[in-house]
């Protein structure tokens, strides 16, 4: 077992999603530039996406110079990156353990690795909760990472390939794609995905109109995070663009073939998304003692600290209580940046022997965005209160959410040139990937 040693004060950041990356970001232009720590990034991936557009992956409407790679990141920002994927925890010897990194044919490509550290964050982000739902896993694909999105992307092209190319139009029977869960995940995937598929009969790949969509909801309302008006705005736009909204429907089983619901309705789909609920990895579940809550959240104090002195968590995977509202801080790229900047300011100071920092959440709204057909979501401040939001201003709000990310990762000059850079680029090249 290959073992990496460390003698400045080593960070260790395992999960590389918007607040490990913002985070390994930040203590690395500090302290490691500085000398005066070793922040070291472990990520199973190589490159990272800002989680709320993993759908225009999957649809192939991102282009591919957002992704930021890892190994880049780091060396501009002076921390490493180790890729794996972690697998175990000693608190007492304060290591952790990676698993072999395989390729496709299972031959091994870097050993099983020990990372000593002397403060550890877990930022490891969250996956579907399939609620043990039987067929889930063998026939539903998922958007919880950037591999599993581009899956998704390749399977849907290959649809329509397979669906229209060669045949007689006339014949042909609509692509049917059902999505469970009414979230901003499945509501922002189901608007992007009729916009893929008035571009694919554009290159004459597809007719028009030759797509079923269709949401399916346990609960009687979609967008549980906004208020009745927006959520019912939404239902009407997505009315309008011919989704078939399925509300009330409690799915007991997916099959190759379609989804059956709870009251007896049998729901064909070639291709089937699971959006319905998040949880933590089932791993972080009793990791040599740390306390967890029922969906795998590792419990974090006032200042994002475990149940061990030396280790946090922050993003999706922590269980934050949010003083003053039921449950916990909810897990929204919002709280994330929050967490990382909280944190950070913490393991500055706790290098200088002084206290850690409290982390205070500022719910600043929720935004949903539709394409090129509508955005809504309500703003909150303090001054204003809560503000509902539709059209431009709502997509200029959304858009400033994913800059203030890039702004965090890159700084405001290369954020300005990125984004000018792939204007430019969505003038020349197709709207959607279609590879």
């Amino acid at each position: 077992m290959a073992s990496e040693q460390h003698q400045k004060h080593s960070i260790v950041i395992v999960g590389g999603g918007a607040a490990g990356l913002e985070l390994a970001t930040r203590l690395g232009r500090n302290l490691g530039k500085k000398g005066l720590a070793d922040i070291v990034l472990i990520d199973a991936a190589t490159s990272h996406i800002w989680k709320p557009l993993l759908h225009e992956v999957a649809a192939g409407t991102l282009d591919e110079s957002e992704l930021v790679d890892y190994l880049a990141q780091a060396h501009r920002s002076h921390f490493r990156f180790r890729l794996g994927r972690m697998e175990g925890l000693n608190r007492k010897k304060k290591e952790i353990y990676v698993s072999p990194t395989l390729n496709s044919q299972g031959e091994e490509l870097i050993p099983r690795r020990t990372f000593g550290y002397d403060t550890l964050v877990m930022s490891v982000g969250s996956v579907s909760n399939t609620f043990n739902i039987k067929g889930v896993d063998e026939h539903c694909l998922f958007l919880d990472t950037t591999a599993q999105a581009f899956k998704f992307q390749k399977q849907l092209f290959e649809s329509y390939l397979k669906n229209y190319i060669g045949k007689d139009p006339t014949s042909v029977k609509p692509l049917a794609i059902a999505i469970v869960g009414a979230g901003a995940t499945g509501v922002e995937l189901a608007a992007q995905l009729h916009e893929v598929t008035e571009v694919l009969s554009i290159y004459g790949l597809n007719e028009p109109g030759n797509a079923q969509l269709t949401i399916i909801e346990a609960a009687t309302r979609l967008l549980p995070a906004l208020p009745d008006k927006l959520a019912n705005a939404t239902r009407q736009q997505l009315s309008k663009l011919g989704v078939d909204l399925k509300m009330g429907c409690r799915v007991v089983e997916i099959t190759e073939d379609g989804i059956y619901t709870q009251d007896g309705q049998f729901i064909a789909a070639n291709i089937k998304v699971w959006a319905a609920g998040i949880k933590a990895p089932d791993w972080l579940k009793n990791l040599d003692g740390l306390e967890s809550n029922p969906i795998n959240q590792l419990v974090v104090d006032s200042t994002l600290k475990t149940s061990d002195d030396h280790i946090f968590a922050i993003g999706d995977c922590a269980a934050c209580v949010w003083p003053g509202h039921a449950g916990n801080v909810p897990p929204r790229a919002q709280a994330a940046h929050q967490q990382a900047a909280t944190l950070y300011k913490t393991l500055l100071r706790h290098l200088q022997g002084k206290p850690a920092v409290a982390f205070t959440y500022y719910d600043y709204g929720s935004l949903v965005s539709l394409g090129k057909y509508s955005t809504v979501g309500n703003l909150m401040g303090q001054l204003m209160g809560s503000v509902s939001v539709g059209g431009f201003i709502a997509k200029i709000v959304y858009w400033s959410l994913y800059k203030m990310h890039q702004v965090a990762l890159h700084g405001h000059f290369r954020t300005v040139m990125l984004s000018l850079s792939n204007l430019f680029r969505r003038s020349v090249y197709s709207k959607i990937k279609m590879h």
